[in-house]
């Protein structure tokens, strides 16, 4: 049993690719201080030429893009003190961090998706499961309360590695949809959200990414540092990897629910 929290414990450290050592304290860099317009995900605006794909009422995709953002674009550990690296986000996502180190990547995918089944009152598939595969299921119908109590629970015991087991493979890129997760499960791992999708009359789709990181930060969509002109749209059909601010996917590691 030792050994089984031992081996947790180290996930909690290395979950989201930062060794103690990274997580000294370090003054933070460049701050902007721009205001963001868009009240919420579905507003950023797309490029020239592209519009959102169409989403289904009560569905995923039309749920993330309400998620609210913040005015300020500034990302906050769960301590109240900046994040290091302030050039990662385009807008913060205005949803709790909390005060402890938990939510960090793998958890905020999994917050997302318990957030919009709990507002959906889909109770019943609120489920995620460990490494070990012990399912952590919600049975607490509309507790607020009780719910956030729960997500704590998962966030100390599912991680990246348990997430890219519970999730499965998308085979085509292309097939890309709002709410899929590039994830790399592991000891650290990471994990990404596609957060909403527009399309040009070419066919040619491109999506957001929102992530959270270690230690426990707000949630924020992020920059594209491989395409500036395109940020902080991704192109599904751009070549290669998956090239974001803080961690590099394969197109294989595209997951679905």
């Amino acid at each position: 049993m030792r050994l089984f929290a031992f081996f947790f414990a180290l996930t909690a450290i290395l979950g989201c690719g930062q060794t103690a050592k990274s997580r000294s304290a370090v003054k933070p860099d460049r701050i902007d201080s721009t205001p963001v317009i868009s009240a919420s995900i579905g507003q950023i605006p797309a490029p020239p030429g592209y519009k959102r794909i169409a989403g289904e009422d009560g569905s995923f995709a039309e749920w993330l893009r309400k998620v609210p953002l913040k005015k300020g674009k500034q990302v906050y550990l769960y301590n109240g003190s900046l994040k290091p690296n302030q050039s990662a986000q385009f807008a913060v996502v205005d949803i709790p961090v909390g005060d402890k180190d938990l939510q960090q990547c793998a958890d905020v995918v999994m917050r997302l998706r318990a957030e919009y089944l709990f507002a959906s009152k889909l109770f019943a598939a609120i489920r995620f499961n460990d490494y070990s595969g012990k399912w952590y299921n919600w049975e607490g119908a509309e507790n607020r309360p009780r719910f956030d109590q729960y997500l704590q629970q998962v966030f100390a015991w599912c991680g990246s590695a348990s997430l890219e087991k519970q999730m499965k493979p998308v085979e085509n890129f292309d097939s890309i949809a709002p709410g899929d997760v590039l994830v790399k499960g592991g000891f650290p791992g990471h994990a990404m959200m596609i957060a909403d999708m527009a399309v040009n009359d070419k066919g040619n789709k491109i999506f957001l990414l929102v992530q959270g990181y270690q230690p426990a930060q707000d949630i924020h969509i992020v920059i594209n540092p491989r395409y500036p002109d395109l940020s902080p749209w991704y192109e599904a059909n751009a070549p290669g990897l998956v090239t974001t601010p803080e961690w590099i996917f394969k197109k294989e590691e595209l997951r679905r629910w």
